[in-house]
């Protein structure tokens, strides 16, 4: 049975669906849900691409923040969580540069948090014996050392709300089709902006990420001494909340399309993340704030400019013009075109303000 009429079935049985569940039907329902099936997601073939995908110096400017935050924490034995690894790209390129590191490599506890299973399978034939896979964070806990996370937070799944007269929330019924109805939102969703300081005009409909909250407190509870290193897509909520129509965009064969009710697990679902969010919930749980800033600036913090100089200077990779050209397309698209849209989020617990060469050029987060 195709996910659509399983989803549709759902609804019959159960009646309407909040969006939340939608989603999460499309994209993690198992076997057929996006994430949950085979298939190609990266590059030419698939949907999108991700920054490891594009080249292996961000996994390695990345190993040089990693190595300075060791440095930190007393170089003593380092733990890493990375979560949602996909296919596995930025743990091969962060664990080839920190393996020059003999004292920090000899310590290292590496381990990945994976929800999709296929994703899990292609993770275990790339990386080596050094990872470990494991189901939560509390089966490690407390550790020392840092969780890191790129392109995690748009997939988890989301509330959609409109406001009206009062705050509603997104349905999801059937009838010859699709479509949504708006109910009442519930305590949840209001207190998530009440907290957050955020007053929606009316008319505008967005989305409330409440998975990403959970996550940060979860997070934190099983973090004795570290920094989380988040990622994403995103903004402030002074900028996210200030769009009308929300943020929420499917991917499929790299074009986007804003149609969650296409190409039910076929096609990515994603939504901007809240990075105000992320800091607010992280403080009331125990975390501070490194810096907040964009992919750009985080990687000319780490020095990428002088090391595709050296790149450079030591000679060409390669003498072919057309090979040439795609790496300085890819590098164009890690550092502009990707580098300004996705943020940086370092936040700390259980140190002293420390300064991160990543987040020299460091933004207000508002």
């Amino acid at each position: 049975m195709a996910l659509s009429d399983i989803v549709v079935e759902k609804i019959r049985k159960e009646g309407a669906l909040s969006f939340h569940d939608f989603m999460e039907m499309a994209l993690y329902y198992p076997g057929q849900g996006y994430y949950m099936s085979t298939g190609e997601r990266l590059g030419h073939g698939g949907d999108y691409y991700t920054s490891p995908y594009l080249t292996h110096l961000f996994g390695e400017m990345l190993a040089s923040q990693l190595e300075e935050m060791w440095q930190a924490l007393g170089r003593q034995p380092l733990t890493v969580v990375e979560y949602g690894a996909g296919t596995g790209l930025l743990c091969r390129d962060i664990l080839h540069r920190l393996s020059a590191n003999e004292e920090l490599y000899a310590s290292l506890c590496y381990y990945i948090i994976e929800k999709s299973e296929p994703m899990r399978q292609r993770e275990r034939l790339l990386l080596p014996d050094k990872v470990q896979w494991v189901a939560s964070i509390a089966e490690i806990s407390p550790l020392t050392g840092v969780v890191l996370s790129n392109e995690l937070l748009d997939n988890f799944s989301v509330h959609q709300v409109v406001m009206e007269d009062e705050l509603m929330e997104v349905f999801v019924e059937y009838e010859d089709g699709f479509r949504e109805v708006l109910r009442p939102a519930d305590e949840a969703l209001k207190n998530y902006l009440h907290q957050l300081g955020v007053v929606l005009p009316k008319g505008y409909r967005t989305e409330i990420n409440l998975e990403a909250t959970e996550w940060i407190k979860e997070i934190s509870a099983g973090l004795q001494k570290g920094f989380i290193l988040t990622i994403d897509y995103g903004y402030p909520s002074s900028v996210l909340y200030g769009k009308k129509d929300g943020t929420l965009i499917c991917y499929h064969g790299h074009r986007i399309n804003h149609n969650p009710y296409d190409l039910i697990g076929q096609q990515d679902i994603t939504s901007h993340v809240n990075f105000s969010a992320l800091d607010y919930w992280g403080r009331m749980n125990g975390l501070e704030c490194c810096g907040y800033t964009t992919q750009t600036h985080f990687l000319q913090g780490l020095g990428i400019t002088n090391h595709l100089q050296k790149i450079e200077a030591a000679g060409p990779e390669d003498h072919d013009p057309a090979t040439r050209q795609q790496r300085m397309w890819r590098m164009r698209m890690l550092l502009l075109e990707m580098g300004r849209r996705f943020k940086v989020l370092i936040q700390r617990k259980g140190l002293d303000k420390v300064l991160l060469s990543g987040m020299q050029f460091a933004q207000t987060l508002g």
